[in-house]
């Protein structure tokens, strides 16, 4: 059964998701994330532009297949083509329709967003009417 955790109050989204990556590869976690070709090329830009001692290597849908396969961490549109199943970091407004395959499903939800808060309801609604287990990480409160 896939788990799922909603991490809310995001100040800056993008910024709190190349964190949350960063500390997923120092865990071993191989990450795919998930999101409409515009969020996922923004995120690949701060991905480049990490510090040197902070680089975090990652492929993105369309790159080539030896790399795209070999690659901890990638950004893509479609998650039935990620090349492993560790962990899918959402970042559409719905929830992924192939998302069973995951052994976790990450939601990242922005602070001061109200379109992506009202929608990140819906999504927490769509996965507790599954009946999977859902984890609530408040960032204000983690100091995030």
């Amino acid at each position: 059964m896939t788990e799922v955790a909603f991490h809310f109050n995001a100040p800056d989204r993008l910024a709190y998701v190349c964190r949350f990556v960063r500390k997923a590869m120092r865990n071993d976690v191989r990450v795919v994330v998930t999101g409409p070709q515009a969020v996922t090329q923004a995120l690949s830009s701060m991905l480049w532009k990490m510090p040197p001692t902070e680089f975090l290597a990652h492929a993105c849908e369309g790159d080539d297949a030896q790399v795209f396969a070999a690659s901890p961490v990638v950004l893509v549109q479609d998650e039935r083509c990620a090349p492993h199943r560790d962990l899918l970091l959402n970042l559409w407004e719905q929830v992924p329709a192939h998302f069973a395959p995951f052994a976790r499903v990450v939601e990242v939800v922005s602070a001061h967003d109200e379109q992506d808060r009202a929608q990140a309801r819906l999504r927490w609604k769509h996965y507790a009417g599954l009946g999977l287990p859902i984890v609530r990480h408040d960032l204000v409160l983690k100091g995030a």
